[in-house]
Formats: C-alpha cells, structure tokens, sequence
C-alpha cells in the first residue's frame, strides 16, 4: 500500500512498525522522525500548507491526516479522489486505538501492540512522588498554553502534574500574570523554540519559581514516540523531585 502521511508522528509510528520507503511515498517538512528513512522520502509541503498537485502526482492509495494538525478545507480536497483517514487524539486511550489500528491497516498487530505495552509500561513508571502545578506554554507573543481536551494535558496528567489551566479548552491565550499558582512554569520547545534568553526573560517577573525547557515532542507526539521517553520523562522528574525538598 502506497500511504501519504501528512501528521509528523504518525510518519514516525509508520516506520517504527516496519513500514519502509517504499510504502511511505510522502510526507510533510515537518516529518522528520526518524532521520535515517525519511530523508528519502518526497516532501509535499507543510502541515498546513500541502501541496495538492505533488500529492495527486505521487498517486497514494491512503493519506493519513488529522484533524488538528492539518487544514479542514485542504483535507477534504484530497477527499475528493482520494481516501483519507482523519485521526483525532486527544487521549492515552485515542492512542492506543491509533496504533492498533495502524496495526491492522498494515498488517503490523504484533508490532503495534509492543508499541501500546511499552507506552504504557513508560507512563506507570513515571510518576511524581506528589502533585505539581504547571504551567505548559506553546507559544509567545501572545503567551499561549493547553487546556484539558488537549493530548498535552492528559501527559502532563499522567506523570503527576496538575494543569494550572484545566479549566479551559484548546490553547488559550494568557498573561504573564495568570502563571502565578504555577510551580513550575514549562517551556515548549515546540511549536514555539522557546530558549534560554526566554527563561530569563520568565525570571524578571518571577524570580524565584522554576522555570524550564521540555521537550515538546516528549509531551505532544503521539503515535509511538511516547515509548520512547522513558529516560527523559525520568530525568525530568528527578529535577521536580529535587525541587521539592
């Protein structure tokens, strides 16, 4: 089956089951896991930006979209000749049905569900030894952050953190002033590259709360990226840890 992927993790879940380049015939800027077999694969622009008439050239029996990632309007293009599936992950459990179904899609069951056990087996062993508020931002100017319907939150969750923004929905946009019952204050490294002139610029306002890089791949890639993270979300933890004593 010739598959077009336009969702970068789920480009990364399709090698990671055993798909090869032969089979995944394109994908967007943005797909850059893993390095070694997607460097040979066409590029057919961005998440946002596809390119219709390079998608319809490479003629693809499936295109794998979804619905937060990609543009509405654009999807139901490809709709039009040819089948697209739509996935929409909001959740552990969203997760786990994405990779079996994947799974038998491409005749990968086994694979798949090695895949979900050890997600699961990476999330139960990474725990906070007790609630932490956070703060989560993606963007800045304006300062957005992730509300509770959102597969952010529900990692964030997981591992023992408590959203100081789960009262609100999708990203929304805040002040430097609603991050004041935060712990600790997480910088995205994507999709805004959040850096360390950008702590330190946290740090004029508040001097004395953590403040800290995360790897927003670790927090916002579904798929199989979650299983491994394990060292990281340890790591991670152990800095939260010592920030409690």
């Amino acid at each position: 089956m010739r598959v077009i992927s336009l969702v970068p993790s789920v480009t990364e879940a399709l090698f990671d089951l055993g798909l090869t380049e032969n089979e995944v015939i394109g994908r967007t800027k943005f797909c850059i896991h893993p390095e070694n077999k997607v460097k040979n694969v066409p590029v057919i622009g961005g998440t946002k930006n596809i390119n219709i008439d390079k998608i319809k050239a490479l003629k693809p029996d499936l295109i794998l979209a979804n619905k937060e990632e990609n543009i509405k309007e654009q999807v139901e293009m490809l709709m039009e000749d040819f089948k697209v599936l739509v996935t929409n992950i909001e959740t552990i459990e969203d997760n786990y049905y994405l990779l079996k179904a994947l799974g038998n899609l491409f005749n990968k069951e086994e694979r798949a569900q090695q895949f979900n056990l050890k997600i699961y087996d990476v999330l139960e062993q990474a725990k906070l030894h007790s609630t932490v508020k956070a703060a989560y931002l993606i963007w800045k100017n304006p300062y957005m952050t992730i509300g509770s319907d959102t597969f952010i939150h529900r990692i964030l969750t997981e591992i023992g953190f408590e959203n100081i923004c789960k009262d609100k929905t999708r990203y929304p946009e805040i002040r430097m002033g609603d991050l004041a019952d935060a712990d600790v204050i997480m910088l995205s490294s994507e999709p805004f590259p959040f850096k360390e002139k950008h702590i330190e610029e946290m740090k004029t306002f508040y001097p004395d709360k953590k403040i800290i890089i995360v790897d927003g791949e670790a927090f916002s890639w579904y798929g199989t990226h979650i299983a491994k993270c394990g060292d990281y979300f340890r790591e991670l933890l152990a800095d939260i840890h010592a920030m409690q004593r």
